[in-house]
């Protein structure tokens, strides 16, 4: 498949950090990353090892730096993640949907109308196209919804700049709520990173998480790269075909590119282009959370489930960042990998209506 436009890609001369070689670039952003995790991983955060080099990247890139993480390695960020959320669910998908369907349901949708709601105002006050506010709204993967915004004929740097800027938002919301609400990551010695698993399982494993993920790009479903390999192996996983065990050496480079690949998106050119509709999206996206948060207080209240359980599970993406914070965290990942799944679907199902019936009416 040929590579599409990517709408960070940079018009003007190279400024800052941008003048620097990409080897000297990358040599920044992991000396950085080294600044900004360990002093998180100490203070016990869950998702540090996403925070750390997130926080990192952003900082590069708002100094001018060109650098992009290769889709290759979020291919491989995405499978890697998708084989350990599926090693922690213990409970059918399915079978969790079923039992609280009505309720999922009620605060999925809930949530895609907020988003929906947010982007017209957005559009309303004239600062963005009804389709761009739509879509850089959308509370999917962030991937997703750009690679959409750009086939249905959104401003493709406008909705990078609403889906990057809400990710940075909705993830270090959650991880200080995590922190914050007891729920403490294990602070892992760099040596246990190190200990052996059986390899013929692993290779087994990644051998089918890419041939799966593969796949699912294939087939165009919706982050299919992850979620493909995901119900895979969380079938395999479950019924005891296969035991999968992933070395902490492999998670701790798939969390840092994905920290790399959200901070090193958010570019001083994009920031530049939306400065205009800065403030409305910071708006949206606080107010987003909030009534992310109203609902996370129902499902408390109804099914009993515990704070950090139902906050993950509301809050509005991306899905890659969540399953991250979930998995270092003390949380039932099949209720949270449930809503979050679910809302994706819907998204893209009903995603490319929802911003031709908002922009008929902006």
């Amino acid at each position: 498949m040929p590579a599409s436009r990517n709408p960070n890609d940079e018009t003007s001369a190279p400024s800052g950090a941008g003048r620097l070689p990409a080897w000297l670039q990358w040599g920044l952003v992991g000396c950085l990353s080294l600044f900004t995790t360990v002093p998180l991983e100490i203070a016990g955060f869950p998702a540090a090892l996403l925070m750390g080099p997130m926080l990192a990247g952003i900082a590069v890139a708002l100094a001018g730096g060109t650098i992009r993480l290769p889709r290759i390695f979020f291919f491989f960020v995405q499978v890697v993640l998708a084989l350990m959320i599926a090693t922690m669910v213990s409970q059918d998908f399915v079978g969790t949907f079923t039992e609280n369907w009505l309720l999922m349901m009620f605060v999925v949708l809930s949530v895609i109308g907020m988003s929906a709601f947010s982007g017209w105002m957005i559009a309303r006050t004239g600062l963005l196209p009804g389709t761009t506010a739509i879509w850089g709204s959308s509370p999917g993967a962030a991937s997703t919804m750009l690679m959409m915004a750009e086939a249905y004929g959104a401003d493709a740097r406008l909705v990078a700049f609403m889906q990057y800027l809400r990710v940075v938002f909705v993830a270090s919301v959650a991880t200080l709520v995590a922190h914050f609400g007891g729920h403490d990551g294990a602070v892992i010695p760099p040596h246990a990173w190190f200990e052996p698993v059986p390899m013929l399982p692993l290779a087994a494993m990644l051998v089918i998480g890419v041939t799966a993920g593969l796949l699912g790009q294939k087939l165009r479903i919706p982050a299919g790269a992850f979620l493909l390999p995901f119900a895979l192996a969380a079938v395999l996983n479950s019924s005891g075909t296969v035991t999968i065990q992933l070395p902490q050496w492999l998670l701790v480079i798939a969390f840092t590119l994905l920290g790399w690949n959200i901070g090193l998106g958010f570019t001083r050119a994009i920031l530049m282009h939306a400065r205009r509709a800065l403030l409305p999206t910071v708006v949206s996206i606080l107010a987003l959370i909030s009534f992310s948060g109203l609902l996370a207080g129902l499902l408390i209240l109804v099914l009993g489930v515990d704070p950090l359980t139902a906050y993950l599970s509301t809050s509005p993406g991306g899905l890659d960042s969540i399953a991250v914070i979930a998995a270092s965290s003390n949380v039932d990942i099949a209720f949270v990998m449930t809503l979050q799944t679910a809302r994706l679907i819907l998204v893209t199902l009903i995603g490319p209506w929802l911003a031709r019936f908002v922009a008929d009416r902006s």
